[in-house]
């Protein structure tokens, strides 16, 4: 009963090949236009947002407490803002309407 290591690699090339597929899938699910931001307190869950939020106050003052939480360094791989997703949601939908 011996290790089949063709067999194993084979596996491991289709295992990065799907990776591969979901990050790319991931990034260009991302219009031009807008960013993708991770929200929450525990659990993370993504947002995309358009870059016109970017140049309001509020929006402003969300990325300062993720700058002073995660400094450049965020865990998810993209921007991390720190707060409920509740918050979040209210301010995007008042910045919506502005």
């Amino acid at each position: 009963m011996g290790v089949h290591l063709p067999s194993m690699a084979l596996k491991a090339k289709q295992i990065f090949k799907l990776h591969s597929l979901v990050t790319r899938n991931q990034l260009s699910s991302v219009p031009k236009g807008h960013f993708a931001v991770y929200v929450g307190e525990t659990e993370k869950k993504r947002f995309v947002v358009p870059v016109s939020y970017l140049n309001h106050p509020s929006f402003q003052e969300l990325l300062s407490s993720a700058e002073e939480e995660f400094g450049f360094s965020h865990p998810m791989g993209g921007l991390t803002i720190p707060c409920k997703e509740t918050t979040f949601v209210n301010l995007t939908s008042r910045l919506t309407n502005y």
